[in-house]
């Protein structure tokens, strides 16, 4: 684990204009990188051929060009670049649906969610929506699914990021995931 608050000090320097900043900063993020990716490609169907690697490095490409992003600290960083990562694969299954009528879409595995129905593949595309949807009806809980589920933060990590207590934090998490799985249960074909 590298020192938090040198992390902080290169995203500090970046977005004051330091560009050497970012090249310091990728292999002390690199890993958490990888491991956001990893998370996201073991929730996928295995017949999506894209590598946790060209996720981390499309993203990071991504992210080199918002070098004047207000950066709070590495969780906030790691947040975003998973929000990146999540756009970055709903925009590959777009394209891939797009290819021809029913498109390959990609599904991803709630796994986070404690239900009896976690671990089941639910589309990407549609797991989107619903956030948006979320977003529209409660904009701090879709940010603290985006921050947990995507981001892989702890609920302390998100509290302290959205300026929140922990009980909030797991009260719209709880909240959230319920919702979330019964738009999505109702928006799945029957079997």
């Amino acid at each position: 684990m590298h020192d938090q608050g040198e992390v902080t000090e290169l995203l500090s320097a970046w977005r004051r204009g330091d560009s050497s900043a970012f090249d310091r900063l990728t292999p002390l993020v690199y890993a958490d990188l990888r491991r956001i990716a990893h998370r996201y490609m073991a929730r996928e169907e295995r017949r999506v051929t894209l590598q946790p690697t060209v996720l981390v490095h499309e993203a990071y490409l991504r992210l080199a060009k918002q070098d004047r992003a207000a950066w709070q600290n590495r969780a906030h960083f790691l947040a975003v670049a998973a929000l990146v990562m999540r756009r970055l694969l709903v925009e590959r299954a777009r394209r891939q649906g797009a290819l021809k009528r029913g498109g390959a879409a990609m599904a991803v595995t709630l796994t986070d969610v404690q239900d009896p129905a976690a671990g089941r593949q639910v589309d990407l595309l549609a797991l989107d929506q619903a956030l948006h949807e979320l977003g529209e009806l409660s904009p701090r809980q879709a940010r603290v699914v985006e921050l947990r589920f995507f981001g892989g933060l702890t609920i302390t990590e998100t509290a302290k990021l959205l300026d929140l207590s922990p009980a909030t934090v797991k009260l719209d998490w709880q909240m959230a995931r319920a919702w979330l799985f019964e738009t999505l249960r109702e928006t799945r074909p029957p079997d």
